[in-house]
């Protein structure tokens, strides 16, 4: 390995144990992947070793590069660099790969094992997340940096990716893919490894198409290495493409690796079953001996060997020390920059951040997706880190921001062009959209927002639920939540979605009643800084006059009483989004016949269930069996606030296309239906 730049015989060294170390640590659990990980040993480790610009020592440094393992399911590949390379992993750690309380499970976790960007398992989504970090990595830059050349800045950092064929099959790696190339971006760097081998065995029995060519048709750069006569990774030759890679600052790079699964196990190479299978103990013993270890060892590393290995930490830190030099000239010169700078990594808020947050007037009736813009702009005023989109929806989600700009590459002709503009045209891409809105997060800096209808929230439920799940502030906004968005009909209007957000863990959803609890709920989700989908309607809606209704403060725990009783209550009417001016209507009529109705709005269940359990008496007493819950979706999920006397108003069915007046009244979301139905339950 001459031709590589101060590469020596303990490098591969080292790489001979690593794959060691992959077959041991699978057999030893007896489930996992090793074929993947034995195979992209020296890839990784040539990464790591010589093009990652990263220091073991500090994990978040800020001017770092990323690295995305996309294909999670070949963890041994990460962890065994992160081990390597001194972020705190050792072969204790190895050893205990898949088991309970390891900091090696069974796919890389965000959060939970130092050196990990984020969490990947699921394919395609690594690859699209990644995308979000290169978008982010220049908007980063254009807010902190914007007028140093391309390249050189401080906030310039690379966002390097290892894939697989499945990864590159899944449609959602398409779609950010070819949002890549329309952005030019530069600082993606993408390594293909082109092994041929799923679990059905060739790939070729699904996947014959010519993946070079197509990307090279999304405006990427593609750099093919073929494997060496012998079958193992030509490291001299993607030295060189990770070299090129790195060097292109206007296009996305995508390097088509071919490789041999499993290799050098002289039986187990090139088949499906070293996917996703231990070796056994004779085809290891057999690959230490065809790697010159000793078969009789096991999780064998020589010191020698990782000291050698772990010099990568003192260039880290060289590397992150004359970076902090740069830094503190930076500081001198852009002393409000790095005030702002300063303040998004201490994760606070300007002091004013919400003093422009309208309050809306009650007497005209607004749409809460309208108010939802109002907020957004507002809300950009005081926080430039604060940006976002649509997947082809601006107008009708108003989720742009008023003379942002777009953010489109300096080469692009499109008027309105920026390369640190606000708004973001993520196209008709939902699924990308969730993952680049992961990546922003990830990235840390800024805080981003896209929007669709609600009922294409199931084109982005694996995205949203890894935001969950790695408790990112990512922000959605699904708007046309109901019937109510009319004549579109059933294709378009969501019945079951609300139940299906709401059921997954750690996801705030939020459906505001009013423009006003629009504002509110805006707020709150700035400030917790959690996963959150805000549901808004695209129908106006009245604006509660809060003279006569109870304070909008009451959204921060999740559900208020909106309007009390006029004695003691003997019914509660329950709902949210633009059911609660029915449930207010409804309750007017029960109140001139006698019976006492308070009303509650419930914008967020998930904030409701954190209260202690006085406050949720408070709201809903135990004493008051009575309970009625309107909401135009399936019934799912309301049964903890009904109780088992309650009743709920829901829909049970797919919608119509009609006015949304004809379409609430048709289904039984009416006055009548309400006050009939509450009756009954008084009985």
């Amino acid at each position: 390995m001459s031709e590589i730049s101060n590469w020596m015989p303990e490098d591969d060294l080292v790489i001979s144990h690593a794959r060691a170390l992959a077959m041991d640590a699978v057999q030893k659990v007896g489930n996992g992947h090793p074929g993947t990980a034995m195979s992209l040993a020296p890839v990784a480790y040539l990464l790591f070793q010589r093009h990652l610009v990263h220091d073991p020592n500090d994990p978040h440094w800020i001017g770092r590069d990323r690295f995305i393992l996309s294909c999670g399911h070949t963890s041994m590949t990460l962890y065994t660099q992160l081990f390597l390379s001194g972020y705190g992993l050792e072969l204790k750690d190895l050893q205990e790969f898949r088991t309970w309380g390891s900091l090696t499970p069974g796919h890389p976790e965000y959060g939970h094992t130092a050196g990990v960007e984020m969490t990947t398992g699921p394919l395609g989504q690594g690859v699209s997340t990644a995308v979000g970090m290169a978008m982010a990595t220049r908007f980063e830059r254009g807010l902190f940096d914007p007028t140093t050349t391309d390249g050189t800045s401080l906030f310039d950092h690379k966002v390097w990716v290892i894939c697989s064929d499945g990864d590159l099959q899944e449609g959602v790696s398409s779609e950010a893919a070819s949002l890549a190339g329309t952005q030019a971006l530069g600082s993606l760097n993408v390594i293909y490894d082109d092994n041929r081998i799923s679990i059905e065995g060739d790939t070729h029995v699904a996947f014959t198409e010519d993946v070079s060519a197509r990307y090279r048709a999304y405006g990427w750069e593609v750099i093919e290495v073929a494997a060496l006569p012998n079958g193992d990774v030509d490291l001299v030759n993607l030295d060189k493409a990770m070299s090129s890679a790195a060097q292109n600052l206007k296009q996305p790079t995508l390097i088509r690796l071919k490789t041999v699964i499993a290799w050098p196990a002289p039986n187990a190479r090139g088949t499906s079953k070293s996917h996703g299978s231990a070796l056994g103990a004779e085809e290891i013993s057999a690959t230490k001996k065809e790697l010159g270890l000793n078969p009789e060892e096991h999780f064998a590393f020589p010191e020698n060997l990782l000291t050698h290995a772990r010099l990568v930490r003192k260039r880290g830190a060289t590397a992150h020390d004359n970076w902090n030099k740069r830094f503190e000239n930076w500081k001198s010169s852009e002393p409000e920059r790095a005030k702002t700078l300063t303040r998004i990594i201490s994760n606070e808020l300007p002091a004013d951040w919400d003093s422009l947050v309208p309050n809306f007037e009650a007497g005209k009736d607004v749409a809460t997706r309208k108010a939802s813009g109002d907020v957004i702009n507002a809300l950009a005023q005081k926080l430039p880190e604060m940006w976002g989109g649509s997947a082809d929806l601006a107008e009708s989600n108003n989720t742009s921001i008023e003379n942002g700009g777009s953010f489109l590459p300096s080469s692009s002709a499109m008027k309105g062009a920026n390369p640190y503009g606000r708004v973001i045209h993520f196209g008709i891409r939902e699924h990308a959209m969730g993952s680049i809105l992961n990546g922003i997060a990830l990235s840390g800096l800024t805080k981003a927002f896209g929007g669709t209808f609600a009922v294409f929230s199931d084109y982005m439920r694996p995205a949203v639920r890894l935001a969950a799940l790695m408790k990112l502030p990512s922000i959605f906004v699904w708007t046309h939540d109901s019937i109510g968005l009319g004549e579109d009909g059933p294709t378009h209007q969501p019945v079951e979605h609300f139940a299906a957000l709401r059921a997954i863990p750690d996801f705030d959803v939020i459906r505001p009643a009013d423009a006003n609890e629009v504002a509110a709920a805006w707020k709150i989700i700035i400030k917790r800084g959690k996963a959150s989908g805000i549901l808004l309607s695209r129908q106006n809606l009245p604006v509660f006059d809060r003279k006569e209704f109870n304070s909008v403060d009451g959204v921060a725990r999740g559900a208020y009483i909106l309007k009390e009783a006029s004695k003691s209550a003997q019914l509660i009417l329950m709902a949210t989004g633009s059911e609660v001016a029915l449930a207010v209507q409804s309750a007017q009529v029960l109140e001139e016949s006698g019976v006492p109705t308070r009303v509650v709005s419930i914008p967020c269940f998930e904030w409701f269930n954190e209260q202690d359990q006085g406050y949720k008496d408070e709201v809903l007493p135990p004493a008051v069996h009575a309970r009625v819950s309107i909401e135009a979706g399936i019934a799912q999920g309301w049964r903890d606030y009904v109780g088992d006397r309650g009743v709920s108003i829901s829909l049970e069915h797919y919608g119509a296309s009609a006015t949304a007046n004809v379409l609430f009244n048709e289904f039984g979301f009416n006055v009548d239906n309400v006050v009939a139905t509450a009756k009954k339950l008084l009985k």
